[in-house]
């Protein structure tokens, strides 16, 4: 029996990142030994939904007699993905960490980033977006790598964060201290 036709069950296609997707595929190829460009072309196919498949209608009616699946990859990737200009102004434009961890929001400016930014400038970004408290303590950690910076923010702002919720829980506010009040005098 042929490993390529084994059935392999790929993920469903991500349209909002489909280098993403075709990176999960490539995996799943990898683990089954699948090789074959026209069998990849086909699983591709496959999974394929029909509003993304008119993207490439071209490579599907007519498809290249060498590398199909890297040309539909590629196509695909091309057509449907942000360019690497627009994913450098969008890490640029001004966004915070909302309700993510530190190391959520590095990899989400990492996927931004592509490979094409170092280390370094990837930090000078993610940690200005961070909390003022947090900037403060991971400025000093500048030797560390950052992925290890990362796991630390997380770890202060899940300390502060419940610190903060401990503080306002137990401030009375004026209404429990009349309250208290009406209950002693009765």
């Amino acid at each position: 029996m042929s490993l390529d036709r084994l059935e392999v069950k790929l993920p469903p296609f991500v349209p909002s990142d489909p280098e993403l997707w075709f990176c999960m595929v490539d995996r799943s190829f990898e683990a089954y030994g699948i090789t074959s460009e026209s069998t990849k072309f086909g699983y591709v196919l496959g999974n394929l939904d029909p509003h993304y498949a008119a993207e490439v209608r071209d490579i599907i009616v007519n498809p290249p007699a060498t590398d199909p699946y890297a040309t539909i990859r590629a196509a695909l990737i091309r057509r449907l993905g942000i360019s690497q200009e627009a994913r450098m102004k969008q890490l640029l434009e001004p966004e915070d960490l909302g309700d993510r961890k530190p190391t959520q929001f590095l990899c989400h400016l990492r996927g931004l980033a592509g490979t094409t930014m170092s280390d370094n400038l990837l930090r000078t970004i993610w940690s200005s977006r961070l909390p003022l408290n947090i900037q403060a303590i991971i400025a000093t950690m500048r030797d560390k790598n950052l992925d290890e910076t990362a796991g630390v923010a997380d770890y202060i702002m899940e300390a502060t964060q419940t610190q903060s919720m401990i503080a306002t829980t137990a401030t009375p506010t004026p209404q429990h201290d009349a309250i208290q009040q009406l209950t002693n005098k009765v």
